[in-house]
């Protein structure tokens, strides 16, 4: 009888080890999400959680706050922190190794430029051109051709810069020499300009001329003489975040976030 309970103890002793290695184990998994071994994810998404770095184009200064403000909100855990800039700027950093995740830029040329420092990019938006004057119009300006009056002050942005490129495009279509008082190194400086009555007009995109209604008025350029910027956004393949990055970037293509965008004024892919 002894014996036989000497044996019933062991096999219970050996039971017990069974069951305890794989919750050990689990053990285990749980103290490297927590050490940073593995990126932990959001239970509301299931996107990784992170500290992310977007650079991004000046012109979506204002609703990229709103947007990584939402993200954020849907994705507890998360931090979304940009750096915005000319998009030449942006691309100037992405080379010299700046830190950052993820990249957006206001046309595809500069995109295409850095395709051996990104993922695949998505176009996440459109935009135009107008033009911007001081409140109330003072000078009555009507169109593209009117920018050609000595007399006016014009600021334009630098060649380089995407909304610069675009400005000299549809300026050159309509046959209008332009000597503009001084060639800005983003939109929101183009913008700052008139805003501060320094120039008498200017050439920016719509969505940035809507977020200075108080300051400035829009002269819309029909379509036929526009152009249309293009918004691509893609991972950078230096990211220490790049699942993070990944569901950011494909984010901005959902229903939540093409209606913030949509709602500052920008177009549909």
């Amino acid at each position: 009888m002894s014996l036989l309970l000497t044996r019933r103890r062991a096999a219970a002793a050996v039971l017990t080890a069974a069951l305890l290695v794989p919750l050990a184990a689990c053990g285990n998994d749980d103290k490297k999400d927590a050490d940073g071994g593995a990126e932990a994810t959001s239970p509301a998404s299931g996107a990784p959680k992170a500290d992310l770095t977007v650079l991004a184009a000046s012109s979506l200064t204002d609703v990229f706050k709103e947007a990584g403000a939402a993200y954020e909100k849907a994705n507890p855990g998360t931090k979304v922190t940009f750096s915005f800039a000319g998009s030449q700027e942006l691309a100037a950093q992405v080379k010299q190794g700046a830190p950052a995740d993820a990249l957006v830029t206001a046309d595809t040329k500069t995109m295409d430029g850095l395709s051996g420092d990104t993922g695949k990019p998505t176009v996440i938006a459109k935009n135009r051109l107008v033009i911007a004057v001081g409140e109330g119009n003072p000078e009555k300006v009507e169109n593209l051709k009117d920018l050609a009056d000595p007399k006016l002050k014009v600021v334009l942005a630098a060649p380089e810069v995407p909304v610069g490129r675009y400005s000299q495009q549809i300026l050159d279509a309509q046959k209008t020499e332009v000597k503009p008082v001084s060639q800005e190194p983003n939109v929101r400086a183009v913008l700052s300009k008139v805003e501060l009555g320094e120039a008498d007009a200017g050439l920016v995109y719509k969505t940035d001329a809507a977020t200075a209604t108080d300051k400035v008025d829009a002269i819309e350029i029909p379509d036929a003489e526009n152009a249309i910027a293009s918004y691509p956004a893609a991972t950078l393949k230096a990211s220490q975040h790049s699942e993070a990055a990944a569901a950011f970037v494909s984010w901005l293509s959902t229903p939540e976030a093409q209606k913030i965008l949509q709602g500052a004024g920008f177009q549909q892919p």
